[in-house]
Formats: C-alpha cells, sequence, structure tokens
C-alpha cells in the first residue's frame, strides 16, 4: 500500500539472537525478520510457496498478518496447519498485526473476545507478541488517543496474563504536533510499561518526528522491543527498498540493548520498483551486506 497507508517480551519466551564469538560482548545476532504485510497480495495468492521464496532470500522469522479471528486462521488456513506448514520449513513468526482499531466502538466484551482470539492464534504459533498496528483517519485525534491509552492497558493487561506480550506499532500521524502534544506523548505517558511496549517504525520516526530514533528510544529505553526499517524515497518520500533511499541506517541504526530489542523486520508495503517480492529480496541482499554486522 501507499505511504499514507496502513499496509511480536516475556520469560515464557526466548528470543531469537545468541550472542557470537566474533563480535563485541554487547552485540546480538538477531534471525532477518520480514513483515508479511509487505507481501501480502503474494501471501493471500500462496502462503507457502511466498515463505519459501522469502526464505530463499535469507528471512527467517516474520510478523505475520492475514489473521481471522472467526476461524482463528491465517491467509485462510488453521492456525495448526499454519503452523506445522512453518515448522516444516524450519520457519518462526515472533510478531502479528492484529486488527484492534476495529473494535474502539464495540462493548468490552467483543474486545476481550478478539484479544482472547488473538492469543489464540498466537499461543499456536508460538509468537511472543501481539501489536497493534493501525488508526484509521477518523479516529485520529487527541481524544480518542487518551481513550486508546487505557484500551492498551487493558488489552496489555489481558495479553500478558496470557504469558505474550503487547505492542503498539506507530506510523507518522503520532508525532503530528498538536498545541505541543503530540498522539506519541499520550501513548507513552499514559500506558504502562509493563503492559504495553512499543514497536519502532524507523521509516515513520525520520519521516514525521523531529527526533531520531535513537533520541526517542534514550527517552524510555528498554521500551522498544521491535522495530520496523524501511527505506524512504528520495524524491516522493515514499516507501522505497533499503538501499535505494535517503535513511543512511549504517549510522542511524539505534543501539539495541539501549532499545530493549528483541526482533526487527525490514518492511516497504508498497511503491515496489518491480514487484513485492523482488523488492523483499532487494532489501534482503542490501541489509545483509551493509547492516546486518551491526545487530
Amino acid at each position: 500500500m501507499e505511504a499514507s497507508t496502513i499496509l511480536g517480551a516475556t520469560a515464557l519466551f526466548s528470543p531469537t539472537k545468541c550472542k557470537t564469538q566474533d563480535k563485541p560482548q554487547n552485540v546480538f545476532d538477531f534471525k532477518l525478520g520480514y513483515q508479511l504485510y509487505s507481501v501480502n497480495e503474494d501471501m493471500n495468492k500462496d502462503p507457502f510457496k511466498t515463505l519459501e521464496a522469502l526464505k530463499a532470500m535469507g528471512y527467517q522469522d516474520f510478523e505475520i498478518y492475514g489473521f481471522d479471528p472467526t476461524n482463528v486462521s491465517y491467509y485462510t488456513h488453521p492456525v495448526a496447519d499454519f503452523k506445522k506448514r512453518l515448522e516444516d520449513m524450519e520457519l518462526t513468526t515472533t510478531s502479528g498485526h492484529y486488527g484492534f482499531a476495529n473494535y474502539m466502538d464495540k462493548s468490552k466484551d467483543e474486545l476481550h473476545f478478539f484479544v482472547d482470539q488473538c492469543i489464540k492464534g498466537a499461543k499456536v504459533l508460538n509468537t511472543p507478541y501481539i501489536t497493534w498496528p493501525w488508526m484509521p483517519d477518523s479516529r485520529r485525534n487527541m481524544e480518542t488517543y487518551k481513550i486508546m491509552s487505557a484500551m492498551l492497558n487493558d488489552i496489555g493487561e489481558q495479553i500478558t496474563a496470557a504469558g505474550l506480550g503487547f505492542a503498539y506499532h506507530n506510523h507518522g500521524f503520532e508525532f503530528i504536533d498538536h498545541d505541543g502534544e503530540t498522539f506519541y506523548d499520550i501513548i507513552l505517558q499514559e500506558t504502562e510499561e509493563s503492559l504495553v511496549k512499543l514497536q519502532l517504525d524507523m521509516y515513520w520516526s525520520e519521516h514525521s518526528s523531529s527526533l531520531s530514533p535513537q533520541e526517542i528510544i534514550d527517552k524510555h529505553p528498554g521500551r522498544f522491543v521491535m522495530w520496523h526499517i524501511k527505506d524512504m524515497d528520495k524524491v516522493t518520500r515514499d516507501y522505497t527498498e533499503l538501499g535505494n533511499g535517503s535513511i543512511d541506517y549504517v549510522s542511524l541504526l539505534p543501539d539495541p540493548k539501549v532499545s530493549g530489542l528483541e526482533y526487527y523486520y525490514l518492511e516497504q508495503g508498497g511503491n515496489f520498483t518491480h514487484s513485492a517480492m523482488k523488492s523483499a529480496e532487494d532489501s534482503a541482499q542490501y541489509f545483509k551486506q551493509k547492516l546486518q554486522h551491526i545487530l
């Protein structure tokens, strides 16, 4: 999708990272992750063929999309079947984006039922994080975000009690100034750190915030357990493939230890030079050549 539209810690799970002997002690190896919304059309057509192709590019871990709460399925496949196929391919999912914004006007019982369905899916997939990914245009106001902060705490409490982690994913609108305050300020100030972690989309922080990703992280160290990494077109400022845009991630990537980083995902989500899958391949190649050694 275009840049203006949208498109998973707890002690019960081990992060997909390990220390290595040829790096400094404070540097970790993480699995190369990808946000599956970036290849959503391919996933909808043939999810397992798409995952095999992404694996061949070097991706090992994914942030999942395509959840159906009624059937507890992903991309129309029952969650147990989807998990079996992931295991056969030796792939993992560590977060998922779920449609929480659809429940803003529903009852607490309906919201709690939806969260329970998300928990069921995440537990079968062995996915440690469930993530709130989006807010529609019509709800982007201060009143909504003050109400939503209590909702985030409520969801986080339910998910944490189930042994999983909950996180909020930003776009650019959270950083817009409203008389000296931003939506992101409200989230940071009015949600419980133990219940609501953060997934920092560094494209959007570069696009819309006056602070660098490291400056954002330094204000709340340890809370940014996941990152989204994508590049910005030099002319349009839309999404683009890593290495093809204006964001210098070689110098920009924050300190993962200060961040509390557990998982990262490359992402594009639209504006592909050739196709979604070719963009995934190009970004993987650039990341492995220029950035992976930093993490």
